[in-house]
């Protein structure tokens, strides 16, 4: 529940404030948003399986935002960065769905 709301908060000041993104972290901003959502589905999924563990969470979301960006960051440094951002979306897009359809089965039971 903690997370639904600090997700709404969050979502609700971007909205509100409408902060800029420095242009040399814009690349790594889509990368983040995913990672993050990663996390959110993660901790959704573990709530819903009796599982959910506050820290784990915590540790989850900030260690999946900054691993993500730190890749990002390598592949531009080697000039690689399009091929390993792709990369990054497609391994946490694959948890993100796998998360959402467990979810889903608990749900509708389907």
């Amino acid at each position: 529940m903690i997370a639904v709301v600090g997700l709404l908060l969050g979502i609700l000041a971007g909205l509100l404030l409408e902060p800029a993104v420095p242009e040399p972290l814009q690349p790594y901003l889509p990368i983040a948003v995913v990672a993050a959502l990663d996390a959110v589905f993660g901790g959704l999924r573990a709530f819903l399986d009796g599982i959910f563990d506050d820290k784990v969470f915590v540790v989850s979301f900030v260690s999946n935002v900054l691993i993500a960006a730190l890749i990002v960051y390598l592949g531009d440094q080697l000039g690689v960065g399009g091929q390993l951002s792709t990369g990054v979306i497609v391994v946490l897009g694959i948890r993100i769905f796998s998360n959402v359809a467990a979810i889903r089965r608990h749900l509708f039971h389907a």
